[in-house]
Parts: C-alpha cells; sequence; structure tokens
C-alpha cells in the first residue's frame, strides 16, 4: 500500500510541473554536461536532465524535440508543455537538427510516406504529412512543396526535389497563392494585400487564389533602396555612426576585436567610405549575401532577440546583409565584408572586414 501511494504522489507531482505550463522554461546540463533539463524562469526544475544533446532547443516555450536513452535505446520524439509525448520517430530534421517551434507550430516528418506535415503547440495535426517539404510557419503562412521526387546523388547521403508545385498555405491548410516560387529574400511579416499588384519597386506580388494581390517587401531590394536613397546621401562620420550598431566587430591583425561605433566610425570613416562607396562605380565587382547573425560571435542577452529558441539566426525578420567587394591584381584576391543587421530600427552596420586598408 506505501509503494502504490508513492507512485500514485509521484505521478501526480509530475503532472503538476507539466501542468504549470506558464513561461518559458530554459535549458541546463547535469554535472557531466552529457544530458539535459529544463528549469522555469524562478530556476524551478520542471524536467531533471534526461535528453542528449541532440534536444537543440535551449528554450521551451510550448513544444520542442528531444531525445533519450530507453531500456538502452534511443528514442526521439515531440513534448508539450503539459508533458504529451507525441510524434515517436517522427522527427523532421534539417542538416542533422531537429525543427525548432516557430509561431507555437513545428514540423513532423512520417516516416511511412515520407511526406511532412504541422503539429500545433498542444501536439494536434493542423498541417497533414501530405507534403514533401514545407517551411517554418513566417507570420502564419508556409510555402509547401507538393507532388516533386528526390533525387539522390553522393550515395544515396544528399538529395534534391525535381518538379512538383511550390504553394504558399495557411496554418489551416488552405491553399492561399499557387505557384509560389520559394524565395528566401522575402520578408513574409510586410505583406499587404490589395486588388491590384503592388506599384512599389522593392515588394513581389503574387495572385492569390481569392483574386487579390499578396506583396512582400524583398529584403535585398530593401536594403539597396537604403543604401543608395539614404545612407550614401551626404554621408558624414555621425551619419555612419548613426546607421551602427553599439558596437563594431572588426577583424584586426590580432584577431576578431570589438570596438565602439563611435571610435570605430571616427577612426576609420575616410577608408570605411571610400570602400563602401566602390559598389557605385560601374567596374567594381561585388555582390550582396543575405544570412544570419553568427551565434559564437553576437551573444548574450542583447543579441537574444535574434535568435530562435534553439539558437539559430532568426533570418525571418532580422537577416544580415552584407556587402561583399572582390579586389583581384595580377597576384593576388581580396575581399572587404561589411556586415549589416536589420533591427527594429533598420539597418545596423555590425561587422567589417577590409584586407586591402589599414584599419584601426
Amino acid at each position: 500500500m506505501k509503494l502504490y501511494i508513492l507512485i500514485f504522489l509521484t505521478a501526480i507531482s509530475n503532472l503538476t510541473l507539466f501542468g504549470q505550463s506558464n513561461g518559458t522554461w530554459t535549458s541546463f546540463w547535469n554535472k557531466d554536461t552529457t544530458l539535459i533539463g529544463y528549469k522555469d524562469e524562478n530556476g524551478v526544475v520542471k524536467i531533471e536532465p534526461k535528453f542528449t544533446g541532440f534536444t537543440s532547443a535551449g528554450k521551451f516555450e510550448n513544444i520542442i524535440a528531444v531525445a533519450e536513452e530507453i531500456n538502452g535505446s534511443w528514442k526521439n520524439y515531440y513534448l508539450t508543455k503539459q508533458g504529451e509525448i507525441i510524434g515517436r520517430d517522427s522527427l523532421y530534421i534539417f542538416d542533422n537538427t531537429p525543427d525548432c517551434e516557430s509561431e507555437g507550430f513545428i514540423r513532423f516528418r512520417d516516416k511511412k510516406n515520407d511526406k511532412v506535415g504541422i503539429f500545433n503547440k498542444s501536439g494536434d495535426i493542423v498541417i497533414p504529412a501530405e507534403y514533401n517539404d514545407l517551411t517554418r510557419v513566417r507570420n502564419g503562412m508556409i510555402i509547401a512543396l507538393k507532388g516533386a521526387e528526390k533525387k539522390y546523388w553522393d550515395g544515396g547521403e544528399h538529395y534534391r526535389w525535381i518538379g512538383g508545385r511550390e504553394l504558399l498555405i495557411d496554418t489551416n491548410n488552405n491553399v492561399l497563392i499557387n505557384n509560389f516560387k520559394l524565395s528566401n529574400n522575402l520578408n513574409f511579416f510586410s505583406l499587404a494585400k490589395a486588388a491590384s499588384p503592388n506599384s512599389d519597386t522593392i515588394r513581389k506580388s503574387f495572385l492569390a487564389v481569392d483574386g487579390s494581390h499578396y506583396s512582400f517587401v524583398d529584403f535585398e531590394k530593401e536594403f539597396i533602396q537604403w543604401l543608395k536613397n539614404d545612407l550614401y546621401i551626404k554621408l558624414t562620420p555621425e551619419k555612419l555612426i548613426n546607421a551602427s550598431y553599439g558596437t563594431i566587430t572588426w577583424k584586426s591583425p590580432g584577431g576578431w576585436t570589438k570596438t565602439s561605433r563611435e571610435k570605430f566610425i571616427t577612426d576609420n570613416f575616410s577608408i570605411l567610405k571610400n570602400s563602401l562607396f566602390e559598389i557605385l562605380q560601374p567596374s567594381c565587382e561585388y555582390f550582396i549575401s543575405k544570412g544570419g547573425l553568427n551565434p559564437f560571435m553576437f551573444n548574450g542577452v542583447e543579441f537574444e532577440k535574434y535568435f530562435n529558441n534553439c539558437g539559430e539566426a532568426n533570418e525571418s525578420i532580422y537577416p544580415t546583409m552584407t556587402i561583399i567587394i572582390t579586389h583581384k591584381n595580377k597576384k593576388d584576391l581580396s575581399q572587404n565584408h561589411y556586415e549589416f543587421l536589420r533591427t527594429d530600427d533598420g539597418y545596423k552596420l555590425i561587422c567589417v572586414t577590409i584586407r586591402n586598408g589599414e584599419i584601426k
């Protein structure tokens, strides 16, 4: 009887811990950094360390992908804040990393048909596994690939999709736009709907199934417009300082260094201005690369908003746009990099590499 009571009380305790799901839980390691558990914002342990390092969620809001050893074998599944286990052995994995919650949704892959679907934060299937692939949810929208064929190469470890249709759907699996070509440059949080295509040159418009037109800002076009119509107009040290992050990370002879924007811009304004203005010359060889903030170089509380719960750069809202200028001579090739972070206050210069000039 005592044993029965102990087991009953332990079960009730575990249910209570999971049931208190308000707030964000944070991951922590056990003493020998082999297993991961979760604590609430007050430091109360909600889940004792039992998950392997394959569990990538540093923060637990609603639903996460986890892996643990059970009776000598490795098991993976999705876990909700209420303690419900779903999607056993159905993790969506890309580049050896399981999916991360986005806007209360997470992708899964059905191994039986090799198709992808989506769970909501409660573990309910809101998008059935009927698509070849899906993007994460961005502003309630998902790009879906359907009817494609998987082609493998190099021994069957890597593949690409051939054919099929790309659609824009919502989280209720409604098709919003047919023939929606995947583009990493579109800002889905800039959605505008109208009866006719948007005339703004930095927007891309699509005909929706309801006859309206959806338009989205193109990050690269937005960035170039800002450079040429704003930053480059009467550029002064003060103006460049205001268009920079609080500290500038730059490649010095001794390695990567961080300097206050005021000092860095003041000390190097001439070379920065001359180099940035090179792209206005027809002979300049350059390109602009969209990416995300480097989590190893930019960490701490001030940068948390620029990453998701799994520590990945939040490129869908805060991408980086890097100007890469190439210089060639008979013996050598060098490239200067100017990385701008898109913030709530506009684009800010945050990282600089200059290889054909001295900066300090």
